[in-house]
């Protein structure tokens, strides 16, 4: 009955809708314990979200199966200020379910084999199709950037974190998680970018194409003292397919891949009741082209009339436009407190850096990533059955960014914002076997 569970569940998260992270585009944390103390769980091991944050966690972490769910609100804007086109809209679509699973199974006392599916993070935006303010070159009442009819990207990316993890003694592990990864991507409403496109028709209006990809993570963990526990782990960048119906848009002719990142982690019992734990991460966007490469497309040689550009640092190119993300460091700060045999309280800060630079605005519009700080809540409560019930609470607090443009809006005096805040609420099941 467990297992059919299990793959019901993982039917739900491959077919659910795609959500926006706050580390980027990766979630803040994975796991609802995790994620009620801002995400740290490098160092922890009480649930089986291992395959998303230490594989080593496995050998600790005893028989269990975790389902869970996250209703996620991200709310975004994008202004432009003075010049000839000022305006402002807010994206649509502000729900979306995030379900995650994890069981673990101990073959023995030392070896431990499982599985985490989890949704590595993803981009939304759905702004209006028209707004009545803009006169653009192409026309009247066209969206944000010109373009014709709804303006937006839908990125969702899921993953399986099938793990093996052996405790090399009684105070050490290590582990590892082949990363099975499947992607879909559609955008609308960038038309207005046709001309600087090596392939303007895969560039926008396609529908959903997707792509599949592969990686590895790697971790070890170690009990130093009866009170202190430290963890690392490293994730290669996981290699997809071309998105070959948006191989006009993303540089290297539609290559997306996922980054690679590190993390370490500290976790101190500092009395029987309160837990300590902090987390840093690093996310090497620098890794991705098509996300990393400047949007500011220096050297790109328009469309002719005839055909598309043909410059490699166009739209598409071998060394195309990308969104300007930099590589950023994450702390996740968390602090857990028994309050009763039954109920265990979690509170928690995440700190990241926003991604994102001034140059970079009018093209991250679609792509608004600019979270900065989140604070959390959480608790457990143990059931007399032995099995769990947890919820989380993350707030992701306003930021925004503001650049002047000189390329794609580059008459008069323009200021562009893009805008974010973020909420949400996550409920989780864990049976103890």
């Amino acid at each position: 009955m467990k297992f059919t569970r299990v793959f019901a569940f993982m039917a739900l998260a491959g077919l659910a809708g795609s959500a926006y992270a706050t580390n980027g585009y990766f979630s803040h944390g994975y796991g609802m314990k995790a994620k009620g103390m801002g995400g740290a769980a490098t160092a922890t091991h009480d649930d089986a979200f291992f395959g998303a944050n230490n594989p080593a966690a496995a050998a600790f972490a005893g028989n269990r199966l975790d389902l869970g769910v996250d209703l996620f609100s991200p709310i975004r804007e994008y202004t432009r200020i003075g010049g000839a086109l000022p305006g402002s809209a807010e994206s649509e679509s502000n729900y979306f379910l995030v379900p995650e699973f994890g069981y673990n199974r101990m073959v023995n006392s030392n070896l431990a084999l499982g599985v985490t599916v989890y949704g590595n993070g993803g981009m939304n935006t759905d702004y209006p199709a028209s707004d009545s303010n803009l006169t653009c070159a192409s026309g009247p009442n066209k969206n944000m950037l010109c373009g014709s009819g709804s303006l937006g990207v839908d990125l969702m990316q899921l993953i399986v974190a099938p793990t093996a993890a052996y405790k090399v003694n009684a105070s050490h592990s290590i582990g590892i998680s082949p990363l099975l990864g499947y992607q879909r991507f559609k955008a609308e409403g960038l038309d207005a970018f046709a001309q600087i496109s090596t392939d303007p028709s895969n560039l926008t209006n396609k529908g959903y194409d997707d792509s599949f990809g592969y990686g590895v993570r790697v971790g070890y963990m170690g009990k130093i003292t009866p009170t202190v526990t430290i963890g690392a782990a490293y994730a290669s960048k996981m290699n997809f397919e071309e998105l070959d119906m948006y191989r006009g848009l993303f540089a290297e002719q539609g290559d997306f891949d996922i980054p690679s990142n590190w993390n370490l982690g500290v976790a101190w019992q500092a009395t029987p009741a309160v837990k300590l734990a902090l987390d840093y991460q690093r996310i090497n966007y620098s890794d991705v082209a098509s996300v990393s490469n400047t949007s500011q497309p220096a050297g790109c040689v328009p469309n002719p009339p005839a055909g598309p550009a043909v410059s490699a640092t166009c739209l598409g190119g071998a060394s195309g436009i990308g969104f300007g993300w930099q590589d950023i460091d994450v702390w996740k700060l968390g602090v857990e407190y028994k309050y009763s045999q039954n109920l265990m309280l979690r509170a928690g800060y995440n700190h990241g850096d926003n991604p994102i630079g001034a140059t970079d605005v009018v093209f991250n519009s679609i792509a608004p990533g600019v979270i900065e700080n989140h604070v959390t809540l959480g608790f457990t409560y143990t059931l007399a059955t032995g099995n769990e019930l947890t919820m989380s609470y993350m707030h992701g607090f306003a930021n925004d960014v503001v650049g002047a443009d000189n390329v794609y809006f580059p008459t008069g005096s323009t200021n562009n914002k893009i805008e974010m805040y973020q909420n949400a609420i996550g409920i989780q099941y864990s049976w103890k076997m």
